[in-house]
């Protein structure tokens, strides 16, 4: 059971669309006991890194998604902010994240229209379940202002260009990330999301 987390500043409604369109068995999560009862989760995100770390916080989620993505290591698929929110901090406010992963979060330099939006093509650095029935390159739709600087350069799967070179994909263990949206990137985007849902959270 894929369980997409609502924490009222996601587009959870989406997320959950793409996975009926796949037919897939998925169920909104609200609250600790919603999250400890899926075997896979989804943190999908729109807007700003703080009001999606209040909205987690406020909605007693920080602990609960922390315990099953590190603990229990449960695959864990975040999109859009739910890739931001994973690193140390976020410039945006400034806020601290999750920290899950270390690096942060810069704004896109000021010399392109900021935010980006619209497809871009994702290279792919390594092979990963995931993207193993996506061509490389792979155009995908992002809507974004900022974007992560991983501290270690091994947990990028994918990268984009806008302006500069950025993070388009991670992946870390049973932990994945993917800037763009992966609900309205077309085939490309339920493709990953279906092999998400049988991922086994390894690399390979």
């Amino acid at each position: 059971m894929i369980g997409v987390v609502d924490y009222r500043a996601g587009n959870a409604p989406s997320v959950m669309y793409a996975l009926d369109r796949l037919g897939l068995e998925a169920r909104l999560v609200a609250g600790a006991q919603d999250v400890r009862a899926v075997d896979r989760l989804i943190l999908p995100g729109v807007g700003a890194a703080r009001a999606t770390i209040d909205s987690l916080a406020a909605s007693g989620l920080v602990d609960a998604l922390t315990h099953q993505a590190l603990v229990e290591r449960v695959p864990f698929l975040g999109i859009c902010i739910g890739l931001q929110v994973l690193f140390e901090r976020s410039e945006e406010g400034p806020t601290k994240c999750l920290g899950w992963l270390p690096g942060e979060v810069l704004r896109f330099p000021s010399t392109g229209r900021v935010p980006q939006i619209g497809w871009n093509g994702v290279r792919f650095d390594r092979p990963h379940p995931l993207v193993a029935a996506l061509p490389d390159p792979s155009y995908c739709y992002f809507v974004n202002s900022y974007h992560a600087i991983p501290a270690d350069p091994a947990v990028v799967l994918g990268r984009a260009d806008y302006s500069v070179e950025f993070t388009a994909m991670v992946a870390h263990g049973n932990i994945a990330a993917t800037q763009f949206h992966a609900e309205k990137s077309g085939e490309l985007g339920l493709r990953i999301l279906s092999a998400f849902a049988t991922w086994d959270g390894a690399p390979c």
